[in-house]
């Protein structure tokens, strides 16, 4: 009694054609798509521990976490960039990880297509939000020249 064991993938008839992905080549974009994500993770790795470490052991650790501490943060803008760097690096290392999900588990052209719009959207809405914050960020807003309560600020 002999079996013969088809090779996975080999076209053995089991994927509908309908569902058979395009063999075209890709060029160099997914060799660099991989290096992005070993680079990045290792530099995030340093970008979050460096956060972690002078948000909750240096000062007052978590109990001195509040309002004003982001905002003492965020005047120096060696911070800034440091969490600049921190979002997009997160982003762009995040959204590469599920791009590569997509296109191996969405079988249809047209599911990977719209997926891919709808991360690709959602990416651009919080890395350009997430930009904005961190730099228009304001711990004593006026309007109407009444200045807000901000708890911390200088009365005027």
């Amino acid at each position: 009694m002999s079996t013969d064991i088809q090779t996975p993938r080999s076209g053995s008839g089991k994927i509908s054609p309908q569902y058979r992905r395009g063999t075209g080549s890709k060029g160099n974009f997914e060799m660099f798509a991989w290096l992005f994500m070993r680079l990045s993770g290792v530099v995030l790795v340093v970008l979050i521990f460096g956060h972690l470490f002078v948000n909750l052991m240096v000062g007052e650790g978590i109990h001195g976490i509040d309002f004003g501490f982001v905002a003492g943060k965020w005047a120096d803008p060696f911070w800034q960039f440091w969490d600049l760097a921190m979002l997009w690096l997160a982003m762009l290392h995040g959204t590469n990880g599920v791009r590569t999900i997509i296109n191996d588990y969405a079988e249809k052209d047209a599911t990977r297509l719209w997926l891919k719009v709808v991360l690709y959207a959602a990416t651009v809405v919080i890395v350009v939000l997430g930009t904005l914050v961190i730099f228009t960020f304001n711990p004593c807003p006026v309007a109407n020249g009444v200045q807000l309560p901000g708890g911390f600020c200088p009365a005027p």
